[in-house]
């Protein structure tokens, strides 16, 4: 019964609005020149837009050009204004736009390039003070980093402006390396992190003597292969009688501390020896490893396994 009463509503709806009355239209033919000429006019006049009206009557009397608009809203002068992010979108999609005009510019090789600091995530945030996602971030400076690498001398005015905001304000060839230098006693340091562990070590000409935290190589690491990972850079300079090692290790496990006494050796033997920096980087000692282990997630086994589904 109800969708009886709803089809009889719908069906006076349709009545109504056709039997509406309309406004007629009013066809008139004019003849010039022996040829007809047929034209189609309303019985209302067209409405001007506000804005012609404004410049028509600025036209006719400029000094006390007064008219009222029926109706005005104010237009926000960015598209993001309605955003979360409204300078980093600006900036995002005006990198976008430079990127489609400008990507086919020739470009030099990435180490040719004027050297840059660009600013972190972090940085920005804080500049801009908008929460600004990973993501996002990351295709942006991409981007930036792209149209830098065009060629200084065909390197327009607008790029150089568009990718002003993610550099930071500051002199990267002031940037340079603290020496390290060797004290009175002969003695060099080195730090070197992995995961979470840091370590320090100091390094003098001596006979291969080792001592970590104060215990021998064998007490402080158990497993053979943490003993060759922590004195790598020594082994594969065939300098393992030639310097004794003193050295302080925390944090982490000792996977991660032999690493990381490793790399803090490596560094102390580049004073000693400044010829033995390519080789040592070639071997792996000089690189940090950034990796870690990934946080266990809620619902999750591990940081990505997950529980097996069931379905009843």
């Amino acid at each position: 019964m109800s969708s009886l009463r709803y089809g009889f509503r719908c069906l006076r709806d349709f009545r109504a609005t056709v039997t509406r009355q309309t406004r007629p239209l009013i066809f008139t033919t004019s003849s010039t020149s022996s040829r007809s000429r047929r034209t189609l006019a309303t019985t209302t006049p067209r409405q001007d837009s506000g804005l012609e009206q404004l410049q028509l009557a600025i036209q006719n009397n400029p000094a006390g050009a007064s008219l009222k608009i029926p109706y005005a809203r104010p237009m926000p002068l960015s598209p993001s204004y309605f955003s979360r992010h409204v300078q980093f979108n600006d900036s995002f999609v005006l990198v976008q736009d430079l990127a489609r005009k400008y990507g086919r510019l020739p470009t030099v090789a990435p180490g040719q390039a004027e050297r840059v600091a660009w600013k972190t995530k972090e940085q920005y945030r804080l500049a801009v003070g908008e929460a600004v996602k990973a993501r996002d971030y990351s295709a942006c400076i991409a981007l930036a980093k792209r149209l830098h690498q065009i060629h200084p001398d065909l390197m327009p005015d607008e790029v150089k402006n568009g990718i002003r905001t993610f550099k930071r304000d500051i002199n990267i060839y002031l940037n340079v390396a603290k020496p390290i230098p060797i004290d009175r006693f002969g003695r060099t340091h080195g730090v070197g992190r992995r995961k979470s562990s840091v370590a320090r070590a100091w390094l003098v000409e001596g006979t291969g003597e080792v001592l970590i935290n104060g215990k021998t190589l064998n007490d402080a690491f158990g497993r053979v292969h943490d003993r060759e990972s922590a004195l790598w850079g020594l082994k594969t300079m065939e300098r393992m009688d030639k310097y004794n090692v003193w050295a302080l290790v925390e944090g982490g496990g000792t996977t991660g501390q032999a690493e990381a006494l490793a790399m803090a050796i490596a560094k102390a033997m580049v004073v000693q020896e400044p010829a033995l920096k390519v080789p040592l980087r070639k071997a792996g000692c000089l690189t940090r490893d950034p990796r870690k282990v990934e946080r266990k997630k809620p619902g999750h086994v591990k940081a990505r396994k997950m529980p097996a589904w069931v379905k009843r």
